[in-house]
């Protein structure tokens, strides 16, 4: 009882990651990431973890609980009529292929070195949303196949080697495109899962647990935080859907913008040892 008492400001910590990751999810279709992979990050060296096996760990993490999330984010957002199947049919084997390629490589490089990518795409991204909030689109349609290919090759990519779901990316590369903003961020939760399932499982498979990883870590995978985080973020992904379903596009956009960039410039500033 003494120790579980002393533990309680990481469960709480988890807890309240649980339920913003579920509204985050459901709201922007990001699959939870942007909030879990940092936690984690910051958590795990807390208790004795080096920072990069902390993000190996925080990452393998946020794509396992990105899939179940994700499901739950799916049906919500596909009852309203949210998702574009037809774009899913395309895109799909290119997300699935590169989601597994980029787990691989994650692997192989150093995790200060992802902790850099996570921080550098969440700034960029937000720095793109902020300054375009309220403007046309690029383009009134999406490019020809091949321009296609490289933007899901991307959003997969680039998606599962920092542990988040897709919407980080996909997102705003639909919205440039002239898809609306809800159809956007409801087929983003669909690469939330084509993401995350390949990715943790090639993770699982090919990643070594870290001498220094806490009690419970799997391959990269801690189960605590995983069994702690999940039931929230399924619980609480339809109320971010909720949310969404009443914010007009350019709140959307503005809102998911603001929590990029204080995530980005967090894990940026701790990377660089600011």
């Amino acid at each position: 009882m003494t120790e579980l008492i002393q533990q309680w400001p990481i469960i709480l910590a988890l807890v309240v990651t649980g339920v913003a990751a579920g509204i985050l999810a459901g709201l922007f279709g990001v699959g939870g990431g942007i909030v879990i992979v940092p936690v984690l990050y910051f958590l795990l060296q807390g208790f004795g973890v080096s920072a990069e096996s902390a993000m190996m760990i925080a990452t393998a993490t946020s794509l396992a609980t990105i899939v179940p999330t994700s499901i739950s984010s799916i049906r919500s957002h596909h009852a309203k009529g949210n998702v574009d199947i037809e774009l899913l049919k395309y895109w799909s084997g290119f997300i699935l292929i590169l989601a597994v390629g980029g787990s691989l490589l994650a692997h192989a490089v150093k995790g200060n070195a992802l902790t850099l990518m996570f921080a550098s795409i969440a700034i960029l991204v937000s720095l793109n949303m902020l300054f375009r909030a309220g403007a046309p689109a690029l383009a009134q349609q999406l490019p020809g196949k091949v321009g296609q290919a490289a933007m899901a090759s991307t959003v997969g990519g680039l998606s599962v080697m920092i542990g988040i779901g897709g919407g980080t990316i996909g997102v705003p590369l639909l919205t440039a495109f002239n898809v609306r903003a809800h159809v956007a961020v409801g087929t983003a939760a669909v690469f939330g899962l084509l993401i995350a399932l390949p990715g943790v499982l090639t993770l699982l498979a090919v990643g070594q647990t870290p001498t220094d990883a806490p009690v419970g870590t799997f391959g990269l995978v801690n189960l605590p935080a995983f069994l702690l985080i999940i039931p929230l973020t399924i619980l609480f992904a339809p109320v971010g859907v909720k949310i969404g379903s009443k914010l007009n596009q350019k709140q959307l956009k503005q809102a998911f913008a603001v929590v990029l960039m204080l995530t980005g410039i967090r894990m940026f500033s701790q990377a660089m040892g600011v």
